[in-house]
């Protein structure tokens, strides 16, 4: 894959070396106190799980740290005896390797010969049969604090059917990479979906488990129940902390700054631009074969994540956003520029634009070339709201 971009090599080796930096501060750094994720305090849940029969919920990134290694939490229970009945797998399935949207078949794990069941597609909530047995269920998904990020979806309907069995659960916090800040249009009732289930904004600053207690406290699963809920927190994690995970929380995700960007450029997902799956930089760089030759320009291929990207083999002309800094609020101002470069006798917003935003309002803001300013002022009063209500279930300062 060819780029005109030749900044773009310098970033493979800039982001290698800072994901290798970033181990070294996690895990062997005597300057400050180790970072550890629920999953690594096994004194605190491994005893909730003697002589039950176990469910997981896990995926690629469900890992734990041990003197001899990495190895993945359901490897690290067999090891302790723990009895696992199933494992219940999110989008892009327990290994992590399924596209955007495709279908996941249930399945053995090749490795420990345990059934898995996707939840994802048509079977989004377990079902009384898949949970027939299981005492207890455990909970470890790496989020990265992203409405539309449909690992909180399967969450909601964990917790949903947990609570219809009387299965406790318990959920295995992990930090949030985008905790730093809260912003976005508050997702209105009628385009809640499987990309977004409660009133929230697109990013709302929590972790998983901090998420999870809010579920709860605020009733939204059907009829009002609640989930008897465990959370283990992360030791030595403060609403300050930097945090980059060293395994791709999905197979689109490949580095800290995709997921730094990916709540804005997520915007251009439902629209007709390429938000650069089929490459190496996926929600890193944006364009379209129609916006203006520049001196940037990239060509999307089938790869890892992406079978049949948009524009495939197609010269697209965009912008590179591989060096921007991590922003600290939702960026319009690349959908904006997006929109006003794109020529205006083509459809620019596609099917579902309204259902990731969570309105009908920023589509027709931007038609009728409302200010970024006038656009932010609409989401402030239920941003606030928002606000108040999460402060009730935050763990960490």
């Amino acid at each position: 894959m060819l780029y005109s971009n030749k900044k773009i090599n310098s970033y493979i080796i800039k982001s290698t070396f800072l994901f290798w930096l970033f181990l070294l501060s996690s895990f062997g750094s005597s300057c400050q106190e180790t970072l550890l994720p629920g999953s690594y305090q096994k004194q605190n849940y491994l005893h909730h799980l003697t002589n039950k029969k176990v469910g997981v919920v896990a995926h690629q990134a469900s890992l734990i740290q041990e003197k001899n290694g990495t190895k993945h939490l359901v490897d690290f229970l067999i090891e302790n005896k723990v009895d696992i009945q199933s494992i219940y797998a999110p989008e892009h399935g327990f290994r992590g390797k399924a596209d955007a949207g495709e279908f996941i078949k249930n399945q053995q794990d090749s490795k420990t010969g345990i059934s898995i069941i996707s939840l994802y597609g048509k079977n989004k909530k377990p079902s009384i049969e898949q949970l027939n047995g299981i005492e207890v269920m455990l909970f470890d998904l790496q989020d990265v604090g992203v409405r539309f990020f449909t690992y909180l979806s399967t969450l909601h309907y964990v917790m949903e059917a947990c609570a219809e069995n009387n299965i406790p659960l318990i959920v295995l916090d992990r930090p949030n990479p985008n905790l730093h800040y809260v912003d976005g249009p508050v997702m209105e009732k009628k385009y809640t979906s499987f990309l977004g289930l409660h009133p929230v904004p697109i990013v709302y600053g929590m972790t998983i488990g901090e998420y999870a207690k809010m579920i709860n406290g605020e009733r939204w699963l059907k009829n009002n129940i609640i989930c008897e809920l465990k959370v283990i927190p992360v030791e030595n994690y403060s609403r300050d902390t930097t945090y980059e995970t060293s395994v791709r929380p999905s197979p689109n995700l490949p580095n800290a700054q995709s997921i730094a960007l990916y709540p804005s450029l997520c915007l251009l997902e439902p629209t007709v631009i390429s938000v650069g799956r089929g490459t190496n930089f996926q929600f890193q760089i944006y364009g379209h074969p129609k916006l203006p030759k520049n001196n940037f320009s990239f060509t999307p291929v089938s790869n890892f994540g992406s079978k049949n990207p948009k524009f495939k083999n197609i010269l697209c002309y965009g912008k590179n956003l591989t060096q921007v800094i991590r922003p600290n609020q939702l960026e319009l101002k690349w959908l904006m520029e997006a929109y006003g470069n794109f020529p205006k006798s083509n459809n620019f917003f596609l099917k579902g634009f309204s259902r990731i935003v969570g309105n009908d309002d920023l589509e027709q803001q931007l038609i009728s070339g409302i200010s970024e300013e006038e656009i932010r002022k609409s989401w402030k009063s239920k941003l606030i709201a928002f606000k108040k209500i999460r402060k009730k279930y935050l763990i960490y300062n």
